[in-house]
């Protein structure tokens, strides 16, 4: 056979093996882009699932609590004041129970108390308003510190509270007190009790009130 033949022959035969390394290769790195997205997929559901399960982020898959009105035992139902109105800031209402349960509030520019422990206490007017979107107010009056974090252990293991509570210095009641408002339902206590205070917020959080909106 020519010389130019056999190497034109050999020319070709290296092509094709050439050809097929990089079909080979190239389905190679295919199975693998396809597997890599695979993968990331399964954990971009596997995020969005964990997400609406844990209440993801403090919006509206937040959970609430499983009473949709008053339950006999948790707590004392309280009449509902005539109004609900929005006012300026600084103007002072008369409340029908105290710590309030319900009535006329301030709306704030600045915004509402956001979910957290208020050692310094909070008006009123403002905590009223966090009772309209379903928050539950924790008011305390406990002199003795112990108290102070027996009651802040309490509701730090309570998971509702992240979202809907709100605990304020509440000078006003009896000195030893805790309170526990809802919209329209009142407990009061003496001491921290951990079972009564998961009670209420696994009764109350987010489902009593005019409107429902996570603090």
């Amino acid at each position: 056979m020519p010389e130019s033949r056999r190497r034109r022959g050999r020319s070709a035969t290296r092509a094709a093996r050439s050809g097929n390394a990089i079909q080979s290769g190239r389905k190679k790195t295919n199975k693998w882009y396809l597997g890599a997205s695979i993968v990331i997929a399964v954990l971009v559901i596997a995020s969005f699932a964990f997400a609406s399960f844990s209440g993801g982020g403090g919006g509206g898959n937040a959970g609430t609590g499983n009473a949709n009105e008053f339950v006999e035992g948790i707590g004392v139902e309280q009449d509902i004041m005539p109004t609900r109105n929005h006012l300026p800031e600084g103007q002072s209402v008369v409340y029908s129970t105290s710590p309030p349960t319900s009535g006329d509030h301030w709306n704030p520019l600045s915004g509402l108390p956001r979910c957290g422990f208020y050692e310094e206490g909070l008006p009123n007017e403002l905590t009223t308003h966090n009772l309209e979107h379903g928050n539950i107010v924790v008011s305390y009056n406990l002199p003795l510190e112990s108290d102070v974090q027996a009651l802040r252990s309490a509701i730090n293991g309570v998971g509702l509270a992240n979202v809907w509570g709100i605990a304020r210095f509440y000078p006003d009641i009896e000195p030893g007190t805790v309170a526990l408002a809802a919209w329209g339902v009142l407990d009061t206590m003496l001491g921290v009790n951990r079972d009564r205070i998961s009670r209420f917020f696994e009764a109350y959080s987010g489902s009593l009130g005019p409107e429902t909106i996570p603090c």
